[in-house]
């Protein structure tokens, strides 16, 4: 075991074996007494993580009809919003105290500047979410688009974990080459961008992201042997495990038992996932690698695991998540709809089929309160990862009726060791764009020599004042 000679283990400890290394999560044991006695356990003592999940395709209240029955922003602005049932954020209720809803941002960049642009918004859109600037335009190599905020982010406080960001997506995006309209696939593919000509692979697999978090064989052969004894990669640490047990106090060792209970979990589900993608029965998502389920939800919840996971342990701090490719057909019978996601999307701005796309809409947020709960219950010291985490939700396509970039919609979540204060929807006034908001909260978590983001006009105020009026209409003075 990596230790150092003192009173405290270092917080990056790992227990290794045969290849395997497994980083330990906060514990007491890492923190000095006489520090831990003066209050470093509190949750401004530890850095703030971001996480960034995509939508594509936009909201079903993004539209007039949509709006004026509060699919997505809530009837009044301020603090103790109402989220109705049929508002597309519903099944977020049990965590209101972590949202932070902005309504009434623009993605203006993901718009046509050109003729021979025109069409082409879903294919524009991803490279535009995190970077808040203008793809060009171009099937070749000579691509070009804005350096992502979880880069930004990563560049300054991810350099001292192992991974100083992980990328993360649902559907497949390994198509090489050109897309529609002119524009190469790797717009589409990818939302985070390390510099505006280096946009970054994203992980699907999860077997992929659980050997890179935990160094599951040193070589392909040892891989393979473990897999094939079905030898769990606990095993391969069990000396270390029973060494560090000597060194920690009982509520130490507890925690330490929960998580590799975790990481054992998430294996054994990989591995269950995989021998029945490798059985030879007929799969839903045939071009699919073994890993990957064929269900929905279960694919998402595995991804959310190893995120966690990821974070608990500090392997990074920077997450992003891309939960479906513009234009995908996919269906959602769970969701009450057949239709497939994109022709839902284009409803018609009939009411009807505007309710039958929030179903799918509804149906795939339904999932993010995994996430959340597994964020809550994972203490850090005196506080939750959600407490120290700022998550971004959002689109950045608003009415995908109409494939426009007005009226997107964009949640925060958690409380970013204080920079968000939950319970709270901010409408911003007519034309804002998003990169206003964007901006605000890379100065809240630590970038406050920040002065523009994307194409950001002013900062967007994330706190609501006290004693504020909850109204719509106070809320557009703002």
């Amino acid at each position: 075991m990596d230790y150092i000679t003192g009173k405290h283990i270092p917080r990056r400890t790992f227990l290794r074996g045969m290849g395997a290394t497994v980083a330990l999560p906060f514990l007491d044991a890492m923190v000095p007494a006489g520090r831990r006695a003066s209050g470093s356990l509190s949750p401004l003592s530890q850095p703030t993580r971001l996480v960034c999940i995509e939508e594509v395709h936009g909201l079903p209240g993004c539209n007039d009809w949509g709006a004026s029955q509060h699919l997505f922003g809530p009837e009044t602005t301020g603090r103790d919003f109402v989220l109705s049932e049929e508002n597309s954020l519903a099944p977020l209720r049990d965590y209101q105290e972590y949202l932070t809803i902005i309504s009434n941002t623009d993605c203006r960049m993901a718009e046509a500047f050109s003729a021979p642009e025109i069409g082409g918004d879903h294919f524009r859109s991803s490279a535009v979410f995190l970077t808040q600037s203008h793809p060009k335009q171009t099937q070749g190599s000579d691509i070009f688009a804005g350096t992502s905020m979880d880069q930004l982010y990563a560049q300054r406080f991810g350099q001292g974990t192992p991974l100083p960001s992980m990328q993360f997506c649902i559907e497949n995006l390994d198509q090489a080459g050109g897309c529609t309209y002119n524009y190469s696939c790797v717009y589409t593919d990818s939302i985070s961008w390390a510099s505006p000509t280096d946009p970054l692979p994203m992980i699907r697999d999860p077997r992929v992201a659980f050997d890179m978090l935990f160094g599951a064989g040193s070589s392909p052969e040892d891989r393979a042997e473990r897999r094939a004894t079905r030898r769990s990669i606990l095993d391969w640490i069990a000396r270390d495990v029973a060494d560090a047990h000597k060194q920690l106090g009982a509520v130490d060792r507890m925690r330490m038992e929960k998580y590799l209970e975790d990481v054992r979990e998430i294996e054994r589900r990989i591995e269950m996932v995989e021998m029945q993608n490798s059985s030879g029965e007929e799969r839903d998502l045939p071009a699919a690698p073994a890993g990957v389920p064929d269900s929905f939800k279960e694919h998402m919840e595995m991804l959310y695991d190893l995120q966690v996971l990821a974070l608990q342990t500090d392997m990074t701090r920077v997450m992003s998540f891309k939960l479906g490719r513009d234009a995908q057909g996919r269906t959602f019978p769970e969701s009450g709809s057949d239709r497939g996601f994109h022709p839902a999307s284009h409803h018609g701005n009939r009411e009807e089929r505007i309710m039958d796309f929030n179903k799918i809409c509804q149906y795939r947020m339904g999932v993010l309160p995994y996430f959340l709960e597994k964020m809550k219950n994972t203490m850090e010291g005196d506080a939750s990862l959600l407490d120290k985490t700022a998550i971004i939700w959002g689109s950045p396509m608003g009415d995908p009726n109409l494939h426009n970039h007005r009226r997107c919609p964009l949640i925060l979540m958690g409380h970013a060791n204080g920079a968000l204060e939950g319970n709270l929807h901010l409408k911003t006034p007519e034309g804002t764009p998003m990169a206003n908001v964007l901006l605000s909260l890379m100065q809240g978590i630590g970038h406050n020599d920040m002065r523009a983001f994307g194409d950001s006009t002013a900062e967007f105020p994330l706190m609501f004042p006290r004693g504020r009026n909850t109204s719509a209409s106070s809320q557009k003075r703002l």
